[in-house]
């Protein structure tokens, strides 16, 4: 359950008020981009209200920080019910599980984040409670173990994940709603950027919001941790507006340049074209070189280079595109050239 505890206004002061401001989007006509994600919603929720029934279970994949937890705060509003939030690595046994069920109302909505990492013990538990609206407990163990099946009320189960292609095919298969989120474009970042920029009380011209979108990798959670960023910045070194000409200041301090590329990201790529020579390259080599884990280079790195044609997979690895050459300021080998054009 989510309750929303607001401080008398009298008791902290205007600074500390903005602090405890929450950017998350509270209603439909603020949550900007995946359009079609949100209509499509819109009417599994009008439908079960006319039927006076939860929604059916909703599986949310995608890259990280796209609007997936606001999502399911959405649908648990609009649905009038409660919603509690967990995640899969933090249900360890289906007993955790059981308590988790055994505490929901009816209607509630489970928010399950990284439902991959659920263990199998815990994924083969919540079958029947998805399908049936029911649990299956082992009481004993032995010839004496007997099973005893729990009602439960109906419920939903919001899931979320990265990587949909590790959850197992029978626990995609229970999800009545399957939304892939994907990234914003600029103009859709700018409204996010503007009215989080009101809601912070941070003075701040189109230019500057203009930058910050520009910047933010298409996901708006790198938008407002930019955005908060660059906040501290000019309350100290600029009185506090954000302005065409403190902005890129800003920005250059936090290491994000013009294509919202971070210091992870330049590592990345210089490593391929300066110890690989422009790939290709396997994935270990790659991870090893820049002392990163496989994980965040495929999970947080890859993705977002991926999109805006820094580099392709091959089967042989990865190779640095013609465009990382000029973005970087390198000059393109005359051997990486002919390469890169045979093998792509």
């Amino acid at each position: 359950m989510v309750k929303n505890k607001k401080q008398p206004v009298e008791e902290i002061e205007p600074e500390e008020e903005i602090l405890f401001t929450s950017l998350r989007a509270g209603d439909w006509g603020e949550f900007y981009g995946q359009k079609n994600v949100k209509e499509s919603l819109k009417i599994a929720i009008a439908a079960a209200k006319k039927r006076k029934e939860p929604i059916e279970h909703i599986l949310l994949y995608g890259p990280p920080g796209l609007g997936k937890t606001t999502l399911s705060h959405l649908v648990a509003k609009e649905m009038g019910v409660n919603i509690r939030i967990t995640s899969g690595p933090a249900i360890e046994r289906a007993g955790d599980l059981a308590s988790i069920l055994t505490n929901l109302e009816k209607g509630d909505v489970l928010f399950i984040d990284e439902i991959h990492r659920l263990q199998k013990t815990v994924e083969e538990t919540l079958y029947p409670a998805m399908e049936d609206y029911a649990l299956d407990i082992v009481i004993g163990k032995g010839p004496s173990a007997r099973t005893v099946r729990l009602d439960l009320p109906p419920f939903t189960i919001i899931g979320a994940t990265t990587r949909i292609g590790l959850m197992s095919a029978p626990l995609r298969d229970r999800f009545g709603v399957i939304h892939r989120l994907s990234f914003y474009d600029p103009k859709e970042l700018e409204e996010i950027i503007e009215k989080a920029a009101k809601k912070l009380k941070v003075p701040v011209d189109n230019a500057s919001i203009a930058e910050i979108a520009k910047r933010a990798r298409g996901t708006p959670r790198i938008a407002l941790k930019i955005l908060k960023r660059a906040r501290d910045f000019v309350q100290v070194k600029a009185e506090g507006k954000l302005e065409k000409g403190n902005i890129k200041q800003a920005l250059n301090l936090l290491e994000v340049d013009e294509v919202g590329l971070d210091s992870s990201d330049i590592r990345y790529l210089r490593s391929i074209i300066e110890k690989h020579n422009g790939g290709p390259v396997g994935i270990e080599t790659i991870a090893s070189t820049i002392s990163e884990d496989i994980g965040t280079v495929e999970e947080v790195i890859e993705p977002y280079l991926m999109q805006i044609g820094f580099i392709k997979k091959t089967t042989r690895g990865r190779v640095a595109t013609e465009s990382v050459y000029h973005h970087l300021g390198i000059e393109l080998p005359k051997s990486s050239k002919e390469g890169q054009s045979k093998l792509l």
